[in-house]
């Protein structure tokens, strides 16, 4: 049946080794193009007659001899990038795609495989001669080639590193924001451009305000480093280099995989806060106990604070405090430490937000309350919600 229907074919068809084999891909071992040279070989035993390999072939017309041209083409385009793995691609003209078809359609061939996976394949396995680099599914570029124009487009895949950080001063956003020169996403993504020569994308897990600390053993953070050229970074250097701004410090910076990175960023966690409180009409040592009994174990109710009603949906939002620690300071002030769920705004818990919150350090006071200073001292990676949480 193969060298009926191969007879067939190469009596209306002048095929290449490569297009002839392919038409039988799915039977028997080795190339398309080894496949093809021998039922060309064993018809003319056969029938006697000639059936040598044309010059140009009607459906590829010869591509598979640009290879080491495009090979060639392909180690150019990627000189810039430093990489270890690739993965082949290639755009071929619509209508060859159409002939390919048709002829499988009128020689009723079921076995065949499409001309641009054979064309990956073959390119591939010649470039990563060449370059000793691997192939592989999940690759560091996707080299794609237009074989007829002889273009070459790369997808450069983004590296990922994830770690913790710690803004060590108050009066900085967490991402750029109008009035402010800088934030902890420039500071840290200015040593990862550096490094990686590569465009960075910074994403917290959760983030704090303007003038909140973030202390302890840092917050979970992720980067995205897209288009890097350099992918064999030391992190210690990114590291030393992010620490010596005095107002940003990083840790435990280490290389992930895109599905880590998801993880790391919608993972539920508890923090731990100390807030300075201001009790305009006074407070004791009495009242600070009360405050710190009744909110211990708590089920809050926050309505999304007025101050984030532009960037969050209005609706209520029920997160606990697992533990209330308190400590006078004087007569107006004194020391809140509290272990939440993510996604309780402390702020308006102890102001009550104009009854937007409850309970809250005012309305168990009585009286006005509000936060003077707030740090986060530890974001635990436990039960709890990555959202805005101060």
């Amino acid at each position: 049946m193969i060298l009926e229907k191969a007879k067939e074919v190469l009596e209306e068809y002048r095929l290449c080794n490569h297009c002839l084999g392919r038409l039988f891909a799915k039977l028997g071992k080795g190339s398309n193009e080894e496949r093809g040279r021998a039922i060309r070989l064993v018809l003319e035993m056969e029938t006697g007659l000639s059936f040598e390999e044309p010059e140009e072939c009607d459906l590829c017309e010869g591509v598979f001899r640009k290879i080491p041209k495009l090979v060639d083409l392909c180690i150019e385009a990627v000189k810039d990038y430093e990489f270890e793995t690739f993965r082949m691609g290639s755009r071929f003209p619509q209508e060859i795609i159409e002939k390919e078809r048709e002829i499988w359609a009128k020689f009723k061939i079921e076995t065949g495989e499409p001309i641009n996976r054979e064309f990956n394949r073959e390119l591939g396995k010649a470039f990563a001669v060449k370059t000793g680099k691997k192939p592989s599914v999940n690759p560091d570029v996707v080299i794609i080639v237009e074989p007829f124009s002889e273009k070459v487009e790369l997808q450069v895949n983004p590296v990922y590193v994830a770690g913790r950080y710690r803004k060590l001063v108050r009066g900085i956003p967490q991402t750029p924001a109008p009035g402010f020169k800088e934030s902890v996403a420039t500071i840290i993504c200015r040593a990862f451009r550096k490094y990686f020569n590569g465009k960075c994308v910074f994403k917290g897990a959760g983030r704090e305000d303007v003038d909140v600390r973030m202390l302890g053993g840092g917050r979970p953070f992720v980067v995205e480093i897209k288009r890097p050229r350099k992918r064999k970074v030391n992190l210690e250097d990114v590291e030393r280099e992010i620490n010596s701004s005095g107002k940003v410090e990083v840790l435990e910076l280490r290389f992930i995989t895109p599905k880590e990175a998801e993880e790391i960023l919608t993972r539920r966690h508890r923090k731990l806060y100390e807030a300075l409180v201001y009790v305009k009409d006074g407070i004791s040592r009495e009242e600070v106990e009360k405050v710190v009994r009744e909110l211990t174990g708590a089920e809050i109710r926050q309505r999304t604070p007025r101050r984030v009603l532009n960037s969050r949906a209005d609706l209520v939002r029920v997160r606990k405090v697992y533990r209330a620690e308190g400590e006078l300071i004087d007569d107006k002030h004194f020391r809140l430490r509290l272990l939440t769920d993510g996604g309780l705004y402390i702020k308006e818990l102890i102001s009550g937000d104009k009854g937007r919150t409850r309970p809250s350090v005012s309305e168990i006071l009585g009286k006005e309350a509000w936060c003077e200073l707030l740090d986060v001292l530890e974001v635990l990676e436990d039960d709890g919600n990555a959202e805005g949480d101060s």
